[in-house]
């Protein structure tokens, strides 16, 4: 019924500009200086401890001397923080005021946390609210079930928009230009897995506008399955989706597409009707 190649989250693992930098040359209001800032508080993740500059450089394809002196200026301004007797850097308390504020502005949350538990419960499995951050779709609100031991993502986890089924429910409401953009930096990233991953995306978008949700069943990781569905939230928050997943063993396609869609679809839509647009 549709493919289920495997693919790997290295897309969502290395850090990529928010625009390209031959974009950015013909924009005067761009500041690379603070773009590149951006990038290396953006290049850490959930499961990082630390990181020394040349990881930094690696992930946001800058100099390594370019990567010092923003470590040096980030570490003053309390965006990052010196691992004492250790060349590596953490993300700092400077960063948590704007997560925090960014977390208390998404209202959804609240109305989303008791509807996502109820549906967590009747299909075992974890379920989760996600937006788009480069690459990589970012969890701002995840419920599991008590059966859901298997997987261990949480608030603030990232997955790959390219093989994951949030990520693909997110691409199919997402505006065409700037799905095309995403989608050739996905391509950019890894020419090779390209023609792969992008069957899979294309079958994601066919699928959610037939069934409604976009699938991704082994693809992002081999056992594991998941359906998603995107949407508009409205009241200013950027588009986001919302998605089941789990073990194959315990949550197998007919299960996803038979019970859990029709209740998925409606929770995203008691979403989409409290906000106004």
């Amino acid at each position: 019924m549709r493919e289920t190649s495997t693919s790997t989250s290295s897309s969502s693992s290395t850090s990529s500009p928010i625009t390209s930098r031959a974009e950015s040359k013909e924009d005067r209001h761009f500041v690379t200086a603070l773009a590149r800032g951006l990038e290396v508080l953006a290049c850490f993740r959930s499961s990082d401890r630390a990181l020394g500059n040349q990881e930094i450089a690696q992930r946001c394809r800058l100099p390594k001397s370019t990567v010092s002196r923003l470590t040096a200026t980030l570490i003053r301004l309390g965006y990052l923080t010196h691992y004492e007797g250790t060349h590596k850097y953490a993300l700092g308390t400077a960063c948590l005021g704007l997560g925090s504020a960014m977390l208390s502005r998404l209202d959804i949350r609240k109305v989303a946390r008791p509807l996502m538990q109820e549906l967590a419960d009747f299909s075992g499995g974890t379920v989760s609210l996600g937006a788009r951050d480069r690459l990589s779709m970012i969890y701002v609100e995840h419920c599991r079930s008590s059966a859901a031991i298997s997987l261990t993502l949480d608030i603030g986890s990232r997955i790959p928009v390219s093989t994951s089924a949030i990520g693909r429910a997110w691409l199919a409401v997402a505006p065409d230009a700037e799905r095309e953009a995403l989608l050739e930096q996905i391509r950019e990233l890894d020419d090779v897995a390209w023609p792969r991953i992008r069957r899979g995306i294309e079958q994601g978008l066919q699928d959610h506008g037939t069934l409604g949700v976009a699938c991704s069943f082994g693809d992002w990781q081999k056992d594991v399955n998941g359906i998603g569905r995107g949407f508009d939230p409205g009241n200013g928050m950027a588009r986001m989706a919302l998605n089941v997943g789990g073990p194959s063993y315990s949550l197998s396609p007919e299960f996803l597409l038979n019970e859990v869609r029709p209740r998925l679809l409606e929770v995203v839509r008691q979403l989409e009707s409290t906000f106004p647009k």
